[in-house]
């Protein structure tokens, strides 16, 4: 039951992050302070080894330099670096790679698909403002979107491996 708490959690900072990227180009610090928060909780909460608790929050600090050095060079967003270093403590070594790879591929298609729509779709009165703002080719991507469905496509990894820390 833990383990179903703890995923939803995840899940569940994701999508807020996500949907507040879309709608306003941010994500609150808030959301990627919850998510370390949460993952120290659970992970002792579930019996983690403080070794493993280190290597997650090494491998998301490392995350966050990489990220942070893509946010000097305008690749990405100060919000998008932090919370996919976040995202990273929660899936530890054994699971970022598969995390990497969806994160990747759902942001080029939500890169290329917001080429098209600006090519193709207009802007309108009726149309939500942030639609709009999306619309224009003077904002970036909402990459939460991405790292909310590469997180998404580990969730079944990320079950096995905290259920793994509850079996005796």
């Amino acid at each position: 039951m833990l383990v179903i708490l703890a995923l939803l959690v995840f899940a569940g900072l994701l999508i807020y992050a996500a949907a507040t990227d879309v709608t306003s180009l941010t994500i609150p610090n808030w959301v990627s302070l919850a998510l370390i928060g949460a993952f120290a909780l659970f992970a002792f909460a579930l019996g983690m080894p403080l070794a493993d608790i280190g290597a997650h929050f090494a491998l998301g600090l490392a995350v966050l330099c990489i990220g942070f050095a893509l946010f000097q060079l305008n690749i990405f967003g100060g919000g998008d670096a932090k919370l996919i270093a976040a995202a990273s403590v929660w899936t530890g070594f054994s699971v970022f790679l598969p995390f990497l790879f969806w994160t990747t591929v759902a942001g080029g298609m939500l890169a290329l698909s917001l080429i098209a729509a600006r090519q193709f779709v207009k802007q309108t009165e009726t149309n939500p403002p942030f639609v709009n703002r999306l619309l224009t080719g003077q904002t970036g991507i909402p990459y939460g979107v991405a790292i909310l469905a590469g997180g998404l496509m580990i969730l079944p990894a990320l079950a096995t491996r905290f259920h793994s820390l509850t079996l005796p």
